[in-house]
């Protein structure tokens, strides 16, 4: 689902460090329609706890600047929980937090102090005292020493990710000598091509070649940011190095017209796909889209982007995010008549799939044959082109104009 305008993995015992992330993660926004009307109501999938009543979290969802004698802790106020992961990105480098989980399983907590200049992910999985399951997913970022400044690389180092991956720096801090900045900051591959960044505003730095990457390159970001001012007063902390590899090329051209999604294979047609798109009151972005994240299962809550009590589906299967205003592409049982015939959705792409989802169905085969970093395409839908900043939405700039927004002119 989208409309809000502005960005899944060991179970162990009660002192292990990490417990297995079992794709099910909360708080996603996310889009889809209940044409029967019981979704989020008392009918066919009953009533279901919010998971914010379920699991308690702190920090709280968000918090930035948090200190690093503030405890982090995760709670189930009824039942038990069944998966915690906690990653921090620090200095372009994501490690898993261990973690002590108490011997009735109600709580998690860390055995390291929080780290200065991080993001925290928290993905929790419980179930209640009926055997329902909750998820929730979660964010915070830790204290920056004063006058300091930081960039969250994507994607992940040492990743394999998709043709049109978009190189993307969020900076801890409002830049203002953004062209000082950015000749602090490398993008370069192997094979060569010539790869050139584009600021969105102060915080943002964006780096892509003129067409989508050739499977096989290897893509390195250095990051030489220490005591680089990059505002009056404020310097750059990292001095790190990034790589990622490109995978196939897999391009998927979803057509709202005719209900269908064709996925090609480096240029080779492999599958022609039934969907369901937004419908005509919510319609569904046009443009190129990059998978940002993938899901097992995901909740998806009309509210988290924008909408009324429309919906609020708990297991939302094999989830694809597209843009951060909550466009996905997502496995749809509820309304399995829909693909292939009409639009129905609150924005996002639904393929047929089952409760709790399968590797046989449509969202299921295209799931499992994904990575982050690949492109969805979308014709033919009676809306706008979707934003060059929302998601990994560069590749509907043109060339030219992407250009233009280097500042070391």
């Amino acid at each position: 689902m989208r409309h809000v305008h502005g960005r899944a993995r060991r179970a162990g015992a009660a002192l292990a460090a990490v417990l297995t992330w079992a794709g099910l993660l909360a708080g996603a926004a996310g889009c889809d329609t209940d044409p029967t009307g019981v979704i989020g109501a008392d009918g066919a999938l009953g009533r279901a706890q919010d998971p914010e009543d379920v699991i308690r979290i702190s920090p709280d969802d968000g918090s930035k600047e948090v200190r690093p004698g503030r405890a982090l802790g995760v709670l189930v106020t009824d039942g038990r929980l069944e998966s915690v992961r906690v990653v921090k990105s620090q200095d372009a480098q994501e490690s898993p937090v261990p973690g002590r989980l108490s011997s009735d399983r109600r709580r998690w907590e860390p055995t390291e102090q929080l780290a200065l200049a991080a993001k925290y992910t928290v993905d929790v999985v419980a179930v209640d005292g009926d055997g329902r399951r909750s998820a929730r997913h979660t964010t915070f970022t830790t204290f920056v020493p004063a006058e300091r400044f930081i960039g969250y690389v994507t994607p992940e180092n040492r990743s394999t990710v998709g043709t049109g991956m978009i190189v993307s720096l969020a900076f801890s801090r409002k830049i203002d000598d953004r062209a000082a900045v950015e000749r602090a900051v490398s993008v370069t591959a192997q094979p060569a091509v010539e790869i050139r960044p584009h600021w969105f505003g102060k915080d943002r730095l964006d780096f892509r070649p003129e067409q989508y990457w050739k499977p096989g390159t290897k893509v390195t970001v250095s990051l030489r940011l220490r005591d680089v001012e990059g505002a009056r007063g404020v310097y750059g902390l990292q001095y790190r190095t990034v790589s990622f590899t490109v995978g196939r090329s897999q391009v998927s051209l979803v057509d709202a017209a005719k209900h269908t999604m064709q996925v090609r294979r480096d240029g080779a047609l492999v599958a022609t796909v039934p969907i369901t798109a937004g419908a005509p009151k919510t319609t569904t972005y046009n443009g190129k889209m990059v998978v940002m994240d993938m899901l097992e299962v995901t909740r998806m809550n009309s509210r988290t982007v924008g909408f009324g009590g429309e919906y609020d589906i708990p297991d939302v299967p094999h989830a694809m995010q597209l843009t951060e205003s909550g466009t996905f592409l997502h496995g749809n049982y509820w309304a399995p008549e829909a693909p292939g015939h009409t639009n129905v959705s609150h924005g996002c792409v639904g393929l047929r799939d089952v409760k709790g989802g399968a590797s046989d169905t449509p969202a299921g085969w295209f799931f499992d044959r994904s990575l982050i970093g690949d492109v969805i395409e979308v014709v033919h839908s009676d809306d706008k082109k979707v934003a060059p900043d929302n998601g990994l939405g560069g590749w509907n700039m043109g060339w030219k104009q992407w250009k233009a927004g280097s500042a070391d002119k």
